[in-house]
């Protein structure tokens, strides 16, 4: 009795674990999202930071800087929470400085792809890995009553 008691309790643990491993998988393949990614253009330059906090936590920070002004700047977390990936943005001065979520779509292959279809701008996130120094990020929704996107081609920086 004692040894089928161990045996049951192996078995759960085990199950257990592979189900935590397999939950943190879908944030671990975005791992080649870390770093520092940059793209300067006659328009500005934008920064893009991501960092590991744990295993089901990133944290990063977006610049949209020209000359000496920061036209934009963006707090956001990408968060494993089950079997959920979420990316959420607080931008300052924007949605009373509150937080807005978008839900990973798992349907769209090889692109990080966040929806929030209550959102006006944006609606869509898209982050998608060209090569392991180039990524291309895609923001789309609706701005002043018409559908905008807008693309950045991002270089990691050696920095």
């Amino acid at each position: 009795m004692f040894q089928k008691t161990i045996l049951s309790l192996i078995v759960i643990i085990s199950f257990a674990s592979c189900q935590k491993s397999k939950e943190a998988s879908k944030i671990m393949d975005t791992d080649w999202l870390l770093g520092k990614w940059e793209n300067k253009s006659a328009d500005g330059n934008l920064l893009e930071t991501w960092k590991k906090v744990n295993d089901s936590l990133f944290v990063g920070e977006s610049y949209f800087i020209k000359g000496s002004d920061t036209l934009h700047s963006e707090k956001i977390q990408l968060k494993q929470k089950g079997e959920g990936l979420f990316y959420v943005s607080t931008i300052h001065g924007q949605n009373n400085d509150k937080p807005i979520t978008f839900k990973h779509n798992i349907e769209i292959e090889k692109k990080l792809f966040f929806e929030n279809p209550k959102n006006d701008y944006p609606k869509k996130i898209i982050y998608q890995r060209l090569s392991k120094d180039h990524l291309l990020i895609e923001i789309s929704g609706i701005q002043q009553d018409q559908p905008s996107s807008v693309r950045y081609s991002m270089k990691k920086s050696e920095k």
